[in-house]
């Protein structure tokens, strides 16, 4: 292994060092009827349940806990999870954190946020507005940027969903990943690398990795939809490119009617609010997107449940 190695091995190590600060998410074995859809069983990686709301806390940790830090501390750019990831991150370990977000950004990511301490600065219209802002503020204050896909702590630590999900459920056959830069389902395909089928779930609107599998690299693409706040970044990132290459079998594509569907089945169905990023990949299964072998043994990644969809009376 090199220090710029992003493997089993690698994933592990960061693994033992974010443990103690991130919860092991559950998976549900769940009857897919329930969702309507014909396939005996799906299991359900619940990573909505983790710290902060979604799948993101663990690329933060890996981010402030293997990574210098200065007296400045950090800035991150965001849809909004990596946001609050970050920023819940830096309140339990006492560094400063500077998150830039997009006004696309929901109002529960964004109270997430100022929850958490951060300074919040939401301003542009997309992710890639908040990126440049805060370029900017590391180059103007000397903050650890900490990218919220294209870096390689970041897709570690989001490798180590795959590392629970392999001892949780060890004959998975295939595991569907939603993706916007990339970094969970490049952590994922780095984690499995080729044992178990990965298969890329993208909304309509937001094609970034069927882009860039089309073009032989990264490129920019739509980024608009339901899910623009945590599944549309414009591009995917150039470190996750090779690894979903060589090791994500297919992506599949799913309008925002089949991801407000699938949100609206996770309510109905097991009572798990889930955002429409994390919804996406029901979404998948649903509408038919994608259509598992028979006997198949299907995984799900539930990512994020940072919504206000639900209201308590």
């Amino acid at each position: 292994m090199t220090d710029t190695a992003i493997d089993r091995s690698a994933i592990e190590r960061v693994y033992s060092v974010i443990a103690p600060y991130i919860r092991q998410t559950p998976v549900v074995d769940v009857d897919a009827a329930d969702f309507d859809v014909r396939h005996s069983r799906v299991l359900v990686k619940l990573e909505l349940l983790q710290r902060a709301g979604s799948f993101k806390t663990r690329g933060a940790f890996a981010n402030l806990l293997t990574r210098e830090i200065p007296q400045a501390g950090v800035v991150a750019a965001s849809g909004g999870n990596h946001g609050a990831a970050v920023a819940y991150a830096a309140m339990t370990l006492n560094i400063p954190a500077k998150i830039f977000v997009p006004t696309v950004s929901s109002p529960a990511k964004v109270e997430r946020i100022r929850a958490y301490g951060a300074d919040l600065v939401v301003g542009g219209e997309r992710y890639a507005d908040a990126l440049a802002a805060s370029d900017a503020w590391a180059a103007q204050s000397g903050a650890l940027a900490v990218h919220a896909f294209d870096q390689r702590e970041t897709l570690l630590g989001q490798g180590t969903v795959g590392l629970e999900l392999s001892g949780q459920a060890p004959q998975l056959d295939t595991l569907l990943v939603a993706v916007g830069g990339g970094g969970l389902i490049g952590g994922i395909a780095a984690w499995y690398a080729g044992r178990v089928r990965i298969v890329g779930v993208e909304p309509e609107s937001a094609p970034t990795l069927t882009d860039a599998l089309k073009a032989g690299r990264p490129v920019d693409a739509p980024a608009g939809g339901i899910a623009a706040d945590s599944l549309a970044p414009r591009r995917v990132g150039e470190l996750m490119f090779p690894i979903a290459r060589a090791h994500v079998d297919r992506v599949v594509l799913v309008t925002d009617e089949a991801i407000a569907a699938a949100q609206r089945a996770l309510w109905e169905s097991l009572r798990i609010a889930a955002e429409p990023g994390g919804a996406a990949v029901l979404a998948a299964l649903q509408s038919g997107a994608y259509t598992p072998a028979a006997n198949e043994r299907v995984g799900i990644v539930l990512s994020g449940g940072n919504t206000g969809a639900v209201r308590f009376e």
